[in-house]
C-alpha cells in the first residue's frame, strides 16, 4: 500500500470558516471579523493567516511550507468574489494587510494600508471613485508612507516633515485642504525619501508588497514596544500574532464617507448610552493616531442618519451576543457602512465593575461571571486617591477624561525625558500633541498623560486604560510645542519642570499641585459611605461584587499588621484576623535602646534588666491589638530582626571613636560598644544571627515575648472580651530548633494562662527552604505553618531583595528571563513548588496543620490563586490589600467559560 502523504497544515482561513472561540489560533481580530462575518454583519471579505504560521516564522526565520501557496488560493479566491484583481490597472483590488494577536495590543503592532497601489493602479483607482484624483493619491501616499515605515523601517517622522513643507506651501495647517496635485507632489517626495533610506525604488509589483506586509506584521510580534507591552499588560510571549488581510473599505472618499469607532457603553464610566469618536473623509488609522480632533458618535446623526441607525442595531445586537461592552470600527463607504472591527473593550476599573453590575441586572450575566469580568488589579487602582477641589483650584484647560484617576507631576515633553525623571523617583506628566506607540516607555513612566489632540479611542486613550494610567486627551486649548518644552494654555506658559494637575474623570487640567482626597470606594470599604443609600453606581457595583466574592472564597483573608490601629482599619477592609504581627517593628523609635542593651548585655544580670523593661510594654502592645481584634486570630511572630537594625553601624562608631581618642575624651563607654558590636558583626546579616538562631542565643527573649502574649490574652478574655494568640516561630530550618523554643513556651503559656480559658497556638514560618523541604518533621512540632514568600524567595533564588532590584531586574525582565519579578508574584515553578512540598508533606504528617501565607504575594491577586489551588487556609496581607485578596480569593473559586478579565 502506498504511503499516505502528510496532511498540509491549514495556515489560512477564509472568514466563513472561523469563530469567536478560535482567538488561539486566527487571533482576536481575527477570530471576531469571522464572528460578524458568520452574523450576517457587512463585513469586507478577507481571509486570516494563523498565529501558527507566525511562530513558524519568528522560530525558522522563514515562511513555512506550504503558506505561501495558502495566500495564493485564498487571495485569488478572494478576487473571484470581488470581480477584481489585486493592484489591476484598471479596477484594482485594494487590501489592508492587519496585525490581531490573542489579546488586544493597541498600536503595538503593524498595520498597512492600501497594499496593491502603484503607479498604474492608482489611475484604476480614481476611475473607479468617479474621477476622484484627490482621493486616489491620498490613497497612495498613505500606502508610501505606512508601507515605509512598517515594512522597511524608514523614519517616520521624514514624511511627517514632507507633508508638512507640502501644508506649509499651501497656506494650511489641514490635510483636507491638499488638493490632488499637492498630493501628487507628496508621493513623489515619499518615494525619494524610501528610495534615500532602502536603497530601492517604491516596489510596484502588489504580490510582493502583499508578501513584505505579512512579515512585516510576523516581525513586529517582537518589536520592541511589542515586547515592553506584553511584559507590562502580562501577555504571554510565545502566543505571536495573526495577521488579516482585509478588503479596502473608503472611508476618505468625499463628506458622504467617514471612520470611526465606538464603544457600547462609556468605557471611561460604564454609564450607559451612545459613546465614540467619528471622522468624516478619513480612514481609521485618523481616528486612533488623534491627528484630527474627531466628532462625537452622536453627530453622524445629522451627517448621515441611515448608517447611525444600522450602526446603532449592531451595536445593540454585538453587545448582546458577546454579552459585554463591545468596541467597534467602522467605515461608511459613500453611504454604505462596514465593519471593520469588534472586541470585548478595554475599559477603565471603575467601568469594568459598573458594567458587570449592569449586565446582572440585565439577566445577561450572573454573579459568578460578574466575579470574572472584574480582577483585585482594577479594584486597587479604585482605592487610589482623587483631588480634592475647592474654590482655589480652577482649570486651565478641559479635554476629554479618558482614563480617570488623579496625577500630579511634573511636565515632560518627551518619552525619553519621562524614563529620565521617573528614575529619579521625580512624578511626571507626559504632554503630547499626540501620542503613538514608540510613546510607550514614558507612557509606563509618566504618572499621567495629557494630550491637546485626539479623543477617548486614540491611542493615547485606549493604552492609558488599559494600563490603569489618567489621561486626558483632546485638550485642544493646549498649544504644544516639543522643540521647545513647553506648552502654552490661554496667557499661561508651562515649561518642561512645572508642575501641572489632571483629572482623568472630568478631563480638566490644573497649574500646580492639586491635593487629594480618599477615593469613593475606600470611603465605603471604611464604612463612610453605605452602598444601600447612595446613588453611586460604582460603590454599589463594588459592593455587590464583593459581597458575592466573600461568599464564593474559601480561602480566608488576614492582614499584617503590627499596631492596634492598622488592626483597626484593616477589620473595617475585611480582614479575618491578623496573619503577621511583627514585634521587631516594636522596638523602633525609643524602644530601639532597650534592644541594643539586652544584645550587648555583658551578664545575666544586665539581660534580665533590659527583659524586664521590655516586658511591659509588649504586654500592652498585644492587648491593645487583642482588643480590636476581638476574637480572631492574631499570628504573633517572635522578633525576627537581622542584628544590624538594631546595633550602631560599626563604621560610623569606629570613626567615633577615633576622633574622640584622638580629642583625648574618655571614651571607656564607647569602646566597649565598639567591641561588642565587632564580635557580633556579620558580613550578611539576613543570613545570620536572626529569628529563631536569635532566641536560642539570648536566653530569656522568646519566654519574655511569650509570657508578654499569654498575660495580654489573659488580661483581655478577663475583661471580658476574647483574644485567639499564636505564636509564630520565625527562620525554622530543623524541627528540633521549634522543639526547643516549643517546650519553653508551653510551660510558660501553663503557668500564665491557668484557667482562664485562653488557648495559645503554637506554629512556624516557613521561609527556609530546608524547612519546606523537610516539613513533615516539622510539622510534628507546629500546629500551623505560615509561608514567609519575602525569605523564602531570597533563599531559593539566592537573592538579596534590598540589592538585586535595582542591580539587574531591569535586565532579567529585558531578556525575559523574569516576566514578572518573582518578589511581586510567586514564582510558582520554583518557590511555589517549595509551598506545595511543605503543605502536602506537612498535612499528611499532621491532617489539621493550619496553612497561610504571610509574605507580600498575600496581596498579590495572580499569587492568591496559586495559594487557592495549593489548598492554604488564608492568605495575610496589608491593610489596603485586604479588599484586593478578598475579590481573588472569590474569583480562585468560580470557574467561568467567560471573557478573560485582562
Amino acid at each position: 500500500m502506498a504511503a499516505h502523504d502528510p496532511v498540509e497544515q491549514k495556515y489560512v482561513y477564509d472568514f466563513a470558516e472561523g469563530n469567536k472561540d478560535l482567538k488561539d489560533l486566527l487571533g482576536g481580530k481575527g477570530a471576531n471579523l469571522a464572528e460578524m462575518t458568520n452574523l450576517g454583519l457587512p463585513v469586507p471579505p478577507g481571509f486570516t493567516i494563523t498565529t501558527e504560521a507566525c511562530k513558524a516564522y519568528l522560530t525558522t526565520g522563514r515562511e513555512p511550507d506550504g503558506l505561501a501557496a495558502q495566500i495564493e488560493a485564498h487571495l485569488e479566491s478572494l478576487e473571484r468574489e470581488m470581480g477584481r484583481r489585486l493592484g489591476d490597472p484598471d479596477d484594482p483590488l485594494l487590501v489592508s494587510v492587519r496585525s490581531g494577536a490573542k489579546f488586544s495590543m493597541p498600536g503595538m503592532m503593524e498595520t498597512v494600508l492600501n497594499v496593491g497601489l502603484n503607479d498604474r493602479s492608482v489611475v484604476g483607482l480614481s476611475n473607479q471613485a468617479g474621477g476622484n484624483d484627490r482621493f486616489a493619491w491620498d490613497s497612495y501616499r498613505r500606502l508610501i508612507q505606512m508601507f515605509g515605515k512598517t515594512v522597511c523601517e524608514v523614519p517616520g517622522e521624514e514624511f511627517e516633515h514632507a507633508l508638512d513643507e507640502i501644508k506649509r506651501a499651501k497656506g494650511t495647517h489641514n490635510d483636507l485642504d491638499l488638493d490632488a496635485d499637492d498630493l501628487r507632489g507628496l508621493v513623489d517626495a515619499y518615494k525619494q525619501i524610501f528610495a534615500k533610506h532602502t536603497g530601492r525604488e517604491f516596489p510596484q509589483e502588489p504580490r510582493e508588497q502583499l508578501d513584505l506586509a505579512i512579515r512585516a506584521v510576523f516581525d513586529s510580534w517582537n518589536a520592541e514596544r511589542a515586547i515592553l507591552y506584553r511584559r507590562q499588560e502580562r501577555i504571554p510571549a510565545d502566543l505571536g500574532t495573526a495577521v488579516n488581510v482585509v478588503t479596502m473599505v473608503f472611508g476618505n472618499l468625499g463628506p458622504d464617507s467617514g471612520t470611526g469607532v465606538a464603544f457600547t457603553r462609556d468605557p471611561g464610566s460604564g454609564a450607559q448610552g451612545i459613546y465614540g469618536d467619528y471622522l468624516a473623509n478619513a480612514q481609521g488609522e485618523d481616528v486612533v493616531a488623534g491627528i484630527r480632533n474627531t466628532v462625537p458618535l452622536q453627530e453622524l446623526e445629522q451627517l448621515d442618519k441611515t448608517s447611525y441607525d444600522q450602526l446603532l442595531g449592531i451595536m445593540a445586537r454585538l453587545e448582546e451576543h458577546y454579552k459585554d461592552l463591545c468596541d467597534i470600527e467602522f467605515t461608511i463607504e459613500r453611504g454604505k457602512l462596514w465593519m471593520l472591527q469588534t472586541r470585548v473593550g478595554k475599559r477603565t476599573a471603575a467601568a469594568a465593575f459598573v458594567i458587570a453590575g449592569q449586565l446582572v441586572d440585565e439577566g445577561l450575566i450572573d454573579l459568578d461571571e460578574a466575579l470574572h469580568r472584574v480582577n483585585g488589579a482594577q479594584l486597587a487602582q479604585l482605592m487610589f486617591p482623587r483631588f480634592q477641589l475647592d474654590h482655589e483650584f480652577e482649570p486651565v484647560a478641559k479635554g476629554i477624561g479618558a482614563s480617570p484617576g488623579a496625577a500630579s507631576g511634573k511636565v515632560v515633553f518627551t518619552s525619553a525625558r519621562a524614563v529620565e525623571l521617573a528614575a529619579e523617583g521625580e512624578s511626571v506628566i507626559l504632554v503630547r500633541r499626540e501620542t503613538n506607540p514608540d510613546d510607550l516607555n514614558g507612557m509606563i513612566a509618566a504618572k499621567g498623560i495629557l494630550t491637546s489632540r485626539g479623543g477617548k479611542t486614540s491611542h493615547a486613550a485606549v493604552v492609558a486604560r488599559g494600563m490603569g494610567k489618567t489621561c486626558v486627551s483632546g485638550a485642544d486649548e493646549l498649544e504644544v510645542n516639543v522643540p521647545a518644552k513647553k506648552f502654552t494654555v490661554g496667557d499661561h506658559v508651562v515649561s518642561e519642570g512645572d508642575v501641572v494637575s489632571i483629572d482623568g474623570t472630568t478631563g480638566k487640567v490644573y497649574l500646580g499641585e492639586v491635593p487629594v482626597m480618599p477615593s469613593e470606594v475606600v470611603q465605603y470599604f471604611e464604612g463612610e459611605l453605605d452602598p444601600d443609600n447612595t446613588d453611586d453606581a460604582l460603590v454599589r457595583s463594588v459592593h455587590r461584587i464583593m459581597t458575592h466574592a466573600d461568599a464564593a472564597r474559601r480561602l480566608r483573608v488576614r492582614t499584617n499588621a503590627d499596631t492596634g490601629a492598622d488592626a483597626a482599619r484593616a477589620r473595617r477592609f475585611g480582614a479575618e484576623g491578623i496573619g503577621l504581627c511583627r514585634t521587631e517593628h516594636m522596638f523602633l523609635g525609643d524602644r530601639r535602646e532597650l534592644v541594643e542593651r539586652l544584645i550587648l548585655a555583658s551578664g545575666e544580670r544586665d539581660r534580665e534588666d533590659a527583659l524586664a523593661a521590655l516586658l511591659p510594654l509588649q504586654r500592652a502592645d498585644f492587648i491593645e491589638i487583642f482588643r480590636e481584634m476581638d476574637g480572631l486570630p492574631v499570628t504573633v511572630r517572635l522578633i525576627d530582626p537581622p542584628l544590624h537594625e538594631f546595633l550602631p553601624p560599626l563604621e560610623q562608631l569606629a570613626v567615633n571613636v577615633a576622633v574622640a581618642q584622638e580629642r583625648g575624651e574618655d571614651v571607656a563607654k564607647e569602646e566597649a560598644l565598639l567591641a561588642a558590636v565587632r564580635r557580633m558583626h556579620e558580613e550578611n546579616p539576613m543570613l545570620g544571627l536572626r529569628g529563631v538562631r536569635l532566641g536560642l542565643v539570648i536566653p530569656g527573649l522568646f519566654a519574655m515575648q511569650v509570657r508578654a502574649i499569654a498575660e495580654a490574652a489573659v488580661a483581655v478574655v478577663r475583661d471580658g472580651g476574647k483574644a485567639c494568640p499564636e505564636i509564630m516561630v520565625p527562620l525554622v530550618g530543623a524541627v528540633q530548633e521549634l522543639e526547643t523554643v516549643r517546650a519553653e513556651a508551653e510551660r510558660i503559656i501553663a503557668e500564665v494562662v491557668g484557667d482562664s480559658g485562653v488557648e495559645v497556638l503554637i506554629g512556624t514560618m516557613i521561609e527556609v527552604p530546608r524547612a519546606a523541604l523537610t516539613a513533615g518533621q516539622i510539622a510534628e512540632a507546629a500546629e500551623f505553618f505560615s509561608f514567609g514568600t519575602n525569605d523564602l524567595t531570597q533563599m531559593g533564588w539566592g537573592f538579596s531583595r534590598d540589592d538585586v532590584e535595582g542591580a539587574f531586574f531591569w535586565r532579567y525582565l529585558e531578556l525575559g528571563i523574569f516576566g514578572i519579578s518573582p518578589f511581586e508574584s510567586i514564582d510558582t515553578d520554583g518557590v511555589g513548588r517549595l509551598i506545595r512540598i511543605a503543605a502536602e508533606e506537612g498535612r499528611a504528617a499532621r491532617p489539621g496543620l493550619k496553612l497561610g501565607v504571610c509574605g507580600e504575594h498575600g496581596g498579590d491577586p495572580d499569587s492568591v490563586h496559586f495559594f487557592h489551588e495549593v489548598g492554604l487556609d488564608y492568605v495575610s496581607c496589608s491593610p489596603f490589600r485586604v479588599p484586593v485578596a478578598r475579590l481573588e480569593a472569590g474569583r480562585a473559586s468560580i470557574t467561568t467559560t467567560g471573557s478573560d478579565s485582562r
